[in-house]
């Protein structure tokens, strides 16, 4: 089965972390949204209120000038730290109120007595502004109070000749410091939650700005009015929070999208290909179309291997399991067959076996047997050698000191690499060079020659031999198990099987090589 192609996908803890963190972050934006706008609102609804009262202070303080030759009375002292510096070309008063500090207060206190009324030049002051506050509040719908230095009430629509002094921020515009204040507009209503979405539509920006005269308080400007409802700007501005709220639609379904390709679509096809293998589809070993994450790559990599190399093993068993059967069958027949004779001649059904004819049942019998012996140890060897290995390590030297021991009858010659350790037990070397030299010897084989080469990952080692060629016919199934061409001599047909599974399952290969005298066998160890 062909691997997956290695190229860079995103993990799946990568993808989930992603739209996790997309999911958990987009409340916090629009309740940080909500709470930017709104306070962009009020500070911009007490920059409009800076603007207007500072226009206002500036012809109050023009007509207090105009009229301090006939007595009037300023009030306090503004402190040397209240005061700009007077090289500053440019002192502006930038919004500051903020719905997430403490500015919110309760609802403004009404007006109070005077302790004494204002000054008649005051009076004469305020009825000459009254006509311009009017006119402004037309158009800008902000609410006007024009105080003298003592906070009497001196122009405005309501609260004329009534005292705001005890107010918090007239108190401290009345000693030369601007103040701003956020008041709610219902009485005794608690302050709402700071990410309230209509925090904005239940309070009033106050704005108490002095009117400075010789370093002395003449007079507070104090404005009021209420800030923009936030849902009227976004009814006015309502195509691009469509366009908005398109957006936040197409990102959904776009992460939708991207777990539908990166984990929904594989996982589904996954699953089919599992139901597919199950009903015996070969074809379902493919690789699949589209993979997503490295997860998903790696998983089905894994899962289709593994299934495949089963049907494989399944295939393998079948193909075995009738082999067996079909070489156990002949032995078990002839065994069957020469006892029976045996049998019916002792109990004299039969005409009697000579000794010459008996003796020759036995050998059969004693025959048969030692090849089912032969069969069994042979099977014993391949279930061991298809055995995972575990830490195995061992040389070629001892192995092939081992098998010249076992061999003496036969010359064998061994030369190159073979300190490197392979990763495979000497027992198992021992068993893959032992049935590559009984089947040379049993082919007439005088001489093997061993010769390996260090080739970094594996060794590469070519066993061969001077004895009888293998046909050209044979070649591609000398390998199969219980194949042999000299099944009469007592021959098994599984030495090389045996062989090819101990390379197998340890990660190594066995084949022929081409040759015209002899055979020669080229195997790959790999190396520990």
């Amino acid at each position: 089965m062909s691997a997956a192609p290695d190229k860079w996908r995103p993990s799946l803890a990568l993808v989930i972390f992603a739209v996790l963190t997309t999911v958990g972050v987009l409340p916090l934006v629009g309740l940080f949204f909500f709470r930017l706008y709104d306070n962009q609102l009020i500070r911009q609804t007490q920059a409009e209120l800076i603007a207007q009262s500072r226009v206002l202070a500036t012809i109050y303080a023009q007509e207090v000038e105009a009229r301090l030759g006939s007595g009037l009375t300023l009030g306090a002292e503004v402190p040397p730290g209240v005061l700009p510096d007077p090289g500053d070309q440019f002192t502006p008063i930038r919004p500051a109120l903020d719905l997430t500090a403490n500015d919110l207060l309760r609802r403004r206190p009404d007006a109070q007595a005077a302790p004494r009324p204002a000054q008649q030049a005051y009076v004469e002051i305020g009825a000459k502004l009254t006509p311009i506050i009017r006119e402004t509040q037309k158009v800008t719908l902000a609410g006007f109070r024009i105080l003298d230095p003592q906070g009497v009430v001196i122009a405005g629509r309501q609260e004329v000749g009534q005292s705001l002094a005890h107010i918090e921020e007239v108190a401290d515009a009345l000693h030369g410091q601007y103040r701003a204040t956020l008041r709610n507009r219902v009485p005794d209503k608690p302050p709402p939650p700071i990410y309230s979405f209509s925090r904005g539509l239940g309070v009033h920006v106050f704005s108490a700005m002095p009117v400075i005269v010789n370093n002395r308080v003449a007079g507070v400007i104090y404005t009021t009015r209420t800030p923009s409802n936030i849902f009227d700007h976004l009814y006015q501005e309502r195509a691009k929070f469509v366009l908005a709220g398109l957006a936040v639609i197409l990102g959904t379904i776009a992460i939708g999208l991207v777990f539908s390709r990166t984990i929904t679509l594989p996982m589904r096809e996954l699953i089919e290909r599992a139901a597919r293998i199950s009903r015996g589809d070969r074809e379902a070993f493919q690789p699949l179309r589209h993979y997503g994450t490295r997860e998903f790559a790696q998983l089905s990599h894994s899962f289709l291997g593994m299934a495949e190399q089963l049907a494989r093993r399944s295939d393998y068993i079948a193909t075995f399991s009738a082999h067996l059967t079909h070489e156990l069958k002949s032995p078990l027949t002839s065994i069957k067959g020469a006892a029976e004779l045996l049998q019916d001649s002792l109990q004299g059904k039969s005409d009697a076996l000579t000794p010459a004819e008996q003796k020759t049942f036995v050998a059969n019998i004693l025959s048969d047997t030692e090849r089912l012996e032969a069969m069994a140890q042979r099977l014993r060897e391949l279930a061991r050698a298809e055995s995972l290995p575990q830490n195995e390590r061992t040389e070629l030297a001892p192995v092939i000191a081992d098998l010249k021991t076992r061999f003496p009858a036969s010359v064998i010659s061994a030369c190159g690499s073979l300190d490197r350790p392979i990763g495979m037990s000497g027992e198992k070397a021992l068993i893959v060079l032992s049935h590559l030299a009984d089947n040379a010897m049993r082919h007439k084989a005088r001489a093997i020659r061993l010769e390996a080469v260090d080739e970094r990952t594996t060794l590469r080692l070519t066993v061969s031999n001077d004895g009888e060629p293998i046909s050209v016919p044979n070649r591609d199934r000398i390998f199969d198990a219980f194949f042999t061409t000299r099944r009469d001599q007592g021959g098994t047909g599984m030495g090389l099987a045996i062989a090819r599974a101990v390379m197998a399952s340890h990660g190594g290969s066995i084949r022929l090589k081409p040759t015209d005298e002899g055979a020669a066998f080229e195997l790959q160890f790999p190396v520990a």
